[in-house]
């Protein structure tokens, strides 16, 4: 145990002790009510998915992200309250995290992860279910979304992913479903149900991985609500009474990269769902090299498609949308494939997802600081889980003992050294970070120890808080 102490130590001792630092020393914005939230999940991520991605974007880690930079840092727990649908599997495990026990075995963090659906269910409900669950407990009721209770309160509300549009964590955020699967009735509930002003996701029926257009007898509606809702899509009659003053609101269809491009500035229509012209992922799932497991290759080695926008042209494009709204917007804000990468192992693509991401948190803070403010806006950065349980070379159960090194800097601009040791979920806890308006309240939602990460909250902590401040507003 010796051993493990000094290792972890090695890894996380600036970088713990400088969250626990800058938390307790952080100042008041002024207000605890936030006009805006924007909620941005890196799906997949860890520590070490970020530690990763800043030796080979700056050849250095530390304080070299826009979130690294903020004055909330805490890591949180997002353990789900069972394995599955109890209606379906009474014998389902139950969730939890125990920080005696998780730095005394490396498999611990393998054991009862949370899966997409039930930690976004935690972000937009504040209540914990089974995983599978789209906003549903664990009784089968249907549970009062994020999306719901901001548009209870007259704010606009949107989300943007580079995933598809109808999977969990979107889904999560304004739909109902016992399973998380049944893709064209989650989209068709966020399509002609929800009060949502902006929805962009991949998922297009008519596209492959590559950006290239199917043949007829390949095409895939599911993803957006089936084909019918795909033709009233196209043709400008999808929506519903959005606001609730009597008048259809009809959803505004845009796909071409241009179009994403076109809505960052100026003005906008006031609902739009934008599909890229890709499949599952704006990205990830491109043809090359560095889509097989454990390549060494470079990130970049395959050439991006050039046809999609990136999750930064969209959340620009989103953010002029909602910030229309005089009484104020949620936005949540997924890199989707941020996961589907550490599925994979795919080390090269992770980082291109990363950087992705990193990309949009910056555009956010651009947002705030040239047309908000932080005394009006509350930015959360987090995930819902890390999957791949990635670490540096030499991490596992040695001579008896558990393990873990960091990833081993080769310098800017090139991949990390780094090692898998799972393909799917696991339970470790992961960083979060905040600022703005609200974001001194973290420290109420914040009263576990974890005896190497420090301070932590939960993922239905975070949920409780937003909705908290949401109906603070006056």
């Amino acid at each position: 145990m010796k051993n493990v102490v000094k290792i972890i130590s090695a890894i996380v001792i600036v970088l713990v002790l400088s969250l626990i630092l800058t938390t307790n020393c952080q100042t008041s914005t002024g207000s605890e009510t936030p006009k805006n939230i924007i909620l941005m999940i890196a799906d997949g991520w860890g520590i070490n998915q970020i530690i990763a991605t800043d030796y080979y974007e700056f050849g250095e880690t530390g304080n070299v992200q826009a979130y690294q930079k903020f004055p909330v840092q805490y890591f949180m727990s997002h353990y789900s309250a069972l394995s599955s649908n109890p209606k379906s599997n009474p014998l389902g495990k139950k969730g939890s995290y125990a920080p005696e026990k998780a730095w005394k075995s490396f498999d611990y963090f393998k054991q009862r992860p949370t899966d997409s659906a039930a930690s976004a269910t935690a972000f937009s409900t504040g209540v914990k279910t089974y995983n599978g669950s789209i906003c549903i407990d664990l009784n089968g009721n249907p549970l009062e979304t994020i999306v719901e209770t901001a548009e209870k309160n007259g704010k606009a509300t949107g989300v943007v992913t580079s995933v598809q549009m109808s999977h969990a964590t979107p889904a999560g955020m304004a739909a109902h479903n016992e399973k998380r699967s049944n893709y064209a009735d989650i989209a068709k509930e966020m399509i002609y149900k929800s009060g949502m002003e902006v929805i962009m996701g991949a998922g297009h029926p008519y596209y492959n991985g590559d950006g290239g257009k199917k043949a007829s007898a390949d095409y895939e509606y599911k993803y957006v609500g089936g084909e019918t809702s795909w033709k009233d899509l196209t043709a400008g009659t999808a929506g519903n009474d959005a606001d609730g003053d009597g008048v259809f609101d009809n959803w505004t269809l845009i796909q071409d990269k241009e179009e994403f491009k076109t809505l960052t500035t100026g003005d906008t229509q006031k609902r739009i769902i934008g599909i890229p012209k890709v499949a599952l992922t704006l990205q990830k799932n491109r043809s090359g090299k560095t889509i097989e497991k454990d390549i060494s290759s470079e990130p970049y080695t395959d050439a991006l498609i050039q046809t999609v926008p990136t999750l930064e042209t969209m959340v620009e494009g989103a953010l002029n949308v909602l910030d229309n709204d005089k009484d104020g917007f949620f936005l949540m804000v997924e890199g989707g494939a941020v996961d589907w990468t550490g599925h994979g192992n795919t080390a090269p693509r992770l980082i291109e997802e990363m950087i992705d991401f990193n990309n949009s948190v910056e555009a956010v803070v651009r947002w705030v600081e040239q047309n908000s403010s932080w005394d009006e806006t509350l930015v959360i950065i987090t995930g819902d889980h890390e999957t791949g349980y990635l670490t540096g070379p030499g991490s596992g159960t040695i001579n008896g003992s558990p393990e873990w090194t960091k990833p081993a800097n080769n310098g800017k601009g090139v991949l990390p050294t780094t090692e898998w040791h799972s393909t799917g979920h696991t339970n470790q806890l992961i960083p979060l970070f905040a600022k703005g308006a609200g974001s001194e309240l973290f420290k109420e939602y914040t009263d576990e120890i974890d005896s190497v990460r420090g301070p932590y909250t939960d993922n239905a902590e975070v949920g409780q808080l937003m909705k908290r401040v949401i109906n603070m507003n006056p």
